[in-house]
């Protein structure tokens, strides 16, 4: 998939839908450091009328979030490479940089642990990624947004 490079200091990598003119369905912010799952949920996500930020580090997102970036909900990995999921979420809610905004922990880990955390850090739903399909997760974040 031709992607191209945004313009600001960290670079986060960006899909050919500009997240700056919302879809339709408004914006969603994806984070994970797995190429090829931004990719590919991307693509599904855009599909169905939204725009997209992909964003391969929480730095990356952090920094599109504090540049203005106003997104319906955020899918994060919890393992990442720098800060984690845990530590990303905590920055979003500490400087209210996505309020509305639906967060979704979108990850492998399926530990119970990882859950009462990532709940206790508010977030809307913990999806492990092995148990849905992306069109599932698509359809799962529409409803969570009350776009479906």
């Amino acid at each position: 998939m031709a992607e191209e490079k945004q313009n600001s200091a960290s670079g986060p990598q960006k899909p050919s839908m500009p997240a700056s003119s919302p879809g339709q369905n408004g914006t969603i912010l994806l984070v994970d450091d797995d190429h090829f799952l931004l990719d590919m949920y991307s693509m599904k996500f855009m599909q169905k009328g939204f725009a997209v930020e992909a964003c391969q580090s929480t730095a990356d997102a952090l920094t599109v979030l504090r540049g203005g970036l106003k997104p319906a909900a955020i899918l994060f990995d919890i393992v990442m490479p720098g800060d984690d999921g845990f530590s990303f979420l905590s920055r979003v809610k500490e400087e209210k940089l996505a309020e509305g905004a639906k967060t979704i922990a979108l990850t492998n880990q399926s530990n119970d642990g990882d859950k009462v955390q990532a709940e206790k850090l508010g977030v809307d739903k913990y999806v492990v990624k092995a148990s849905m399909i992306p069109s599932e997760v698509v359809t799962m974040t529409m409803e969570a947004i009350g776009k479906k």
